[in-house]
């Protein structure tokens, strides 16, 4: 009798403790859309992009033209000009690549101004969310922009206009 009642009290515990965690979401997508400097932030990054794969793709161009040139030429080459151009194509090509990875790799300029422009905007979002949550006493907040695997929310459950009247947006 005594370790049914222990079962039931450790239930009776066990569903009061979930029960007293308030989980809620929110989307920083739809947040960060409504936000003028995010929106300018992200037209300087792309305007940035662009520039750099136009350079990248002009340099793949004129990779390939000399390519070509030296294909057309190559049996018509003493040995010592083929190896010397060889050299050249692949220097070219190198530092092609070497350019790629230091603007679009990982801690590459375009990581760096990426950091620069969108993480204080992103961490504004994240500074209203915390507030918001401690004010209605939120155990959990997910983000649905970037959540793969939240299959279902509640819309009573999106605390996305609560922190972006935190943020002062309409």
């Amino acid at each position: 009798m005594k370790k049914i009642i222990y079962i039931l009290f450790f239930i009776f515990i066990s569903v009061s403790f979930v029960n007293a965690q308030k989980i809620g979401y929110i989307n920083s997508e739809f947040i960060l859309s409504k936000m003028p400097e995010y929106k300018e932030a992200k037209d300087r990054l792309d305007k940035l992009s662009e520039r750099w794969t136009k350079e990248i793709d002009e340099r793949y161009v004129v990779l390939n033209q000399k390519k070509d040139l030296f294909l057309r030429e190559e049996v018509l080459l003493p040995t010592e000009e083929k190896e010397k151009r060889l050299a050249e194509l692949q220097k070219l090509e190198t530092d092609i690549v070497e350019l790629q990875k230091n603007r679009f790799g990982v801690g590459g300029e375009y990581f760096q101004k990426r950091q620069e422009l969108i993480k204080p905007i992103q961490d504004k979002v994240f500074d209203a969310m915390q507030k918001t949550a401690s004010k209605k006493n939120y155990s959990f907040i997910f983000d649905k922009a970037n959540q793969s695997n939240l299959i279902y929310a509640d819309k009573k459950s999106d605390l996305s206009d609560e922190v972006m009247k935190e943020m002062g947006i309409k």
